[in-house]
């Protein structure tokens, strides 16, 4: 017995060293040797930068989370001439050159950069203020007046800034949210008439709790209410959808709130990851609404005598709306959608009209597969601006103030992966100039003018928001 067990160890021990020696001889490079045949001609061989920038100094361009780095190096940045790799190294090669570098990072003591004090741009010299900090998760923000601000946080509080100093107690009994994935609480409006009337309104990501299902169904809701001794009252539903349209998905809820000098409330709700949804006019998803500031349907909204349609809609075909904003001069409703990969777009949304997704896009799929070969198609509008490669954009705003008067009427355009603040010129409903004015100090999901006319940026990763305000 003795012996059948020492033939049986002995036989083991022979299996797991042939294993480990075809293992080894078949294996592919490792990160650092990846890192050297493909990378270190541009970057260094010590990852210091050369050619191309430095990988170990804290800053990424363009997305620092390593789902950005690994789909850089997958597809490449070819207006800046980075090669793709898609087919040359694998997958798994990839995310061993990922890493390594973040090893490379680690072994160096990398931190993010500070947010600097200063930024100079083409028209101004700007001074940056911490207005708010160890937030989490911020989402957006608005202005009661010019001594009060108002910041959603994604798990669900709707935080106070008052004379400058954010209020430690988070506002009390405000909707239950669905905080998981990409839902949460989103956006807060402040009503245009708030001084008569003091309406605040809310957008979050809603969930069926009764459901009998393993995963509960969500879908954007709107509300509005009051504060009052720090608390939310009065609530209002506004939009909530039927019910056997929420989604078990829990990405792609838009969201944001804007309101036109006519009085009509506009909100988006993304594709919810189910973009032939978009096409739909049943569903809620994939839609820009309109309705009136107390939830009724404004007798001009193009499918209200449609029987099929849903009588809030606006548009159609809309991926993942995450920016809206009103031109204060025309007051046309401009819009920045998330794209897929290489499909972000910057959209004039007029009443009734189809912008496409995902029958038409410039984009096509994070891993790389084609959505469509289609970017054009009869009664389909194209896009005011698209971004190839995807900036992710986030956060809209006309800049109107007295502080940056050069930029009034311009676009403030905000972007998570590049984590900067673009500044575009519009005439005629075309984009003639784009420029980059604030970048580095975090991934940028909401930009806003405040009644000062200063320009505050919601940021996560750090979770804060800055002012931003001429020298």
């Amino acid at each position: 017995m003795k012996s059948f067990v020492q033939k049986t160890r002995r036989t083991t021990l022979i299996i797991s060293i042939l294993l480990i020696f075809f293992s080894e001889m078949y294996a592919q490079p490792n990160g650092p040797a990846l890192y050297q045949q493909y990378c270190a001609q541009c970057h260094g061989t010590d990852l210091n930068g050369g050619n191309a920038a430095s990988l170990i100094d804290g800053i990424w361009q363009f997305g620092s989370e390593n789902g950005y780095i690994t789909r850089n190096i997958k597809h490449g940045i070819p207006h800046l001439g980075m090669p793709s790799y898609e087919r040359s190294i694998s997958d798994e090669d990839i995310r061993s050159v990922v890493q390594y570098i973040r090893a490379a990072e680690e072994d160096k003591g990398v931190v993010k950069p500070p947010t600097p004090e200063m930024f100079e741009t083409m028209d101004y010299f700007m001074k940056v203020e911490t207005f708010a900090d160890n937030l989490e998760i911020p989402w957006a923000i608005d202005f009661i007046d010019k001594n009060t601000a108002l910041i959603t946080e994604r798990p669900g509080r709707l935080r106070i800034v008052k004379n400058g100093k954010l209020q430690s107690e988070a506002v009390k009994n405000t909707p239950k949210v669905l905080h998981e994935g990409q839902g949460g609480l989103m956006d807060v409006a402040v009503d245009p008439d708030y001084n008569r009337n003091g309406w605040i309104y809310l957008a979050y990501s809603h969930v069926l709790e009764n459901s009998q299902e393993t995963r509960p169904p969500a879908m954007t809701r709107i509300v509005r209410g009051k504060i009052e001794n720090n608390t939310w009252t009065n609530e209002q539903v506004l939009f909530e959808a039927p019910h056997e349209t929420y989604r078990t998905t829990r990405h792609h809820y838009g969201c944001r709130i804007v309101f036109d000098p006519w009085g009509y409330l506009y909100f988006a709700i993304g594709d919810r990851g189910a973009g032939y949804q978009a096409q739909d006019f049943t569903l809620p998803n994939g839609k820009v609404h309109r309705i009136h500031k107390d939830g009724s349907i404004p007798e001009g909204n193009p499918f209200l005598y449609d029987e099929s349609a849903m009588k809030s809609l606006f548009s159609l075909g809309n991926r993942n709306i995450q920016g809206m904003a009103i031109h204060p001069e025309t007051g046309q409703l401009w819009t920045t959608e998330h794209g897929p990969m290489g499909g972000d777009e910057l959209n004039l949304i007029e009443s009734g009209k189809n912008y496409g997704w995902e029958t038409i896009t410039y984009g096509k799929n994070y891993n790389g597969t084609i959505i469509t070969d289609q970017t054009h198609q009869a009664g389909m509008e194209q896009p005011n601006l698209y971004w190839k490669p995807s900036i992710a954009v986030c956060g809209l705003d006309f800049y109107s103030g007295d502080l940056f008067e050069k930029w009034n009427n311009r676009l403030l355009v905000g972007a998570l992966k590049y984590e900067e603040v673009r500044l575009l010129q519009i005439e005629e409903d075309r984009v003639v100039h784009e420029q980059v004015i604030f970048k580095g100090a975090g991934r940028v999901r909401d930009v806003s003018t405040g009644p000062d006319g200063a320009i505050y940026v919601v940021l996560n990763n750090p979770g804060k928001v800055v002012r931003l305000a001429p020298e």
